[in-house]
């Protein structure tokens, strides 16, 4: 008996990855890129810290250290939450318009406050770090509506090439950029 799921019926090399889906609901929050290595990686090591404060919290439990163990506790919960806060960081588009999440903060523009989108050459940070190299960076230019007194100067980049995204994956930052520009066409 024939499995036809689990034969290559098709070109997996046509099909984009990062595409949403036909039937996907484009008034949910969505990143249009998958998070990358480096982040994926930093957030892991989070957790592997965070597990080891969990498991020395039990061992000051054991050892009647009440206070030892509620301190490592509300540490690794802390940390726990930084992981899962650095999983979010990103670019993020939907129908009401464009988020930029950060660790501690987020901005959301709506599409009617955004000019134009674009990619540029310019100097950016690598992986977030002091050190700038040249790259390339996803830049939004905020609309008159913006509220910044006709100020049209672009806002900080939305994605570059050497961050923690797409360090070593030029393809994939480049089919992220212009799937933001294109939601950005379409929906402004």
């Amino acid at each position: 008996m024939p499995l036809p799921f689990l034969t290559a019926d098709r070109d997996f090399g046509d099909v984009a990855g990062d595409a949403p889906l036909p039937y996907a609901d484009r008034d949910r929050w969505r990143r249009p890129y998958r998070p990358g290595p480096w982040r994926v990686l930093m957030a892991a090591i989070e957790l592997l810290l965070a597990s080891y404060l969990l498991f020395a919290t039990v061992i000051m439990l054991l050892a009647d250290s009440v206070t030892g163990a509620l301190t490592c506790a509300g540490v690794a919960g802390g940390i726990i939450l930084a992981a899962l806060r650095l999983l979010r960081v990103g670019v993020w588009v939907s129908a009401h318009g464009l988020r930029q999440v950060h660790l501690l903060r987020t901005v959301t523009l709506a599409w009617d406050e955004v000019a134009a989108v674009r990619t540029v050459q310019q100097p950016v940070k690598w992986l977030g770090l002091p050190r700038t190299v040249q790259g390339q960076a996803l830049l939004v230019v905020p609309g008159a509506r913006r509220g910044r007194g006709g100020d049209s100067a672009p806002l900080r980049p939305l994605l570059t090439d050497s961050n923690a995204d797409f360090l070593s994956r030029p393809e994939a930052f480049d089919r992220a950029a212009d799937t933001v520009e294109a939601w950005a066409t379409e929906l402004r």
